[in-house]
């Protein structure tokens, strides 16, 4: 099995302290796959704290004996994205996706070539920006009995290195430690499935201009169809979430955000998200 790109690099530990918790947010979220392997997906949410209201709807259309998967989605900041790939057809191993990025109102195009391969040791990407100056961010990762170890890279004009990051993660089991440099930013994680039910997390990030955040979460599944969230982290901002399967394919997720430094301040935050799978 390939390794991750260098971007899902302590991606385990990242999710399980940012998704579910959609505080500030009503949300509501329907996928549909049709039998000739069209899918959808229509989103809405309301912000409850500027009252700004956003929408999209998204559909993939995949062609299987080709490799072929074609995706567009209409956002209403009338913003239309695109994006035509292919997979294990060209060479296996090799995905080649060109995403197109359009506003509307403005006609402005952003378009990027995005390429990765991945081998049972090694995973590595090549992005290119098409439609402005070029600019390649290319990354790598290779992994050796459960250590793996990337770099990432951002070459502009004349092949001028603009920036580089590392990444350094440890797999054993049902523990991943994973760190990282970027600049004069370093971070780092812990991901442990303690066993089927309870799962803990801890992220750590330092910066010369921004200081220390820690932040602890963990994820008890009281049974099949119910799970509760908890995470806390350094300013005592202390997160909720309960997520409930309804019925099959219908999910109800709540969340809350509050400040415990200023109980009696207000500005704490609640979340609720509705999802249907059909």
């Amino acid at each position: 099995m390939a390794p991750q790109k260098f971007a899902d690099l302590g991606k385990e530990a990242r999710d399980l302290i940012n998704k579910n918790f959609h505080n500030g947010l009503f949300k509501i979220e329907a996928n549909h796959a049709s039998e000739n392997g069209m899918k959808f997906k229509t989103e809405g949410s309301h912000n409850t704290e500027n009252g700004d209201v956003a929408a999209s709807l998204e559909t993939k259309c995949t062609i299987a004996p080709y490799g072929i998967a074609v995706t567009k989605k209409w956002h209403t900041d009338n913003i239309l994205t695109s994006t035509i790939g292919i997979q294990d057809k060209l060479v296996p191993g090799l995905k080649v996706d060109l995403d197109t990025n359009v506003a509307i109102a403005t006609s402005k195009t952003a378009m990027k070539l995005k390429t990765a391969y991945a081998h049972e040791m090694i995973h590595a990407t090549v992005d290119m920006d098409v439609a402005a100056s070029p600019t390649f961010n290319v990354s790598g990762v290779a992994a050796y009995q459960g250590v793996h170890a990337g770099v990432q890279a951002a070459i502009g004009e004349n092949f001028k290195l603009q920036s580089n990051n590392f990444g350094l993660a440890y797999k054993a089991g049902d523990l991943i430690i994973n760190a990282g440099l970027s600049g004069a930013k370093y971070t780092g994680s812990i991901h442990h499935s303690v066993n089927k039910d309870l799962t803990a997390a801890a992220a750590v990030d330092y910066s010369a201009d921004g200081g220390t955040s820690l932040t602890l979460c963990a994820k008890y599944a009281t049974d099949e169809h119910t799970s509760i969230k908890a995470k806390l982290d350094n300013n005592l901002r202390f997160g909720t979430a309960y997520v409930q399967t309804v019925r099959p394919g219908v999910t109800l997720t709540a969340s809350g955000l509050i400040n415990l430094k200023a109980l009696d301040q207000g500005g704490h935050k609640i979340g609720l998200m509705l999802n249907f799978d059909a």
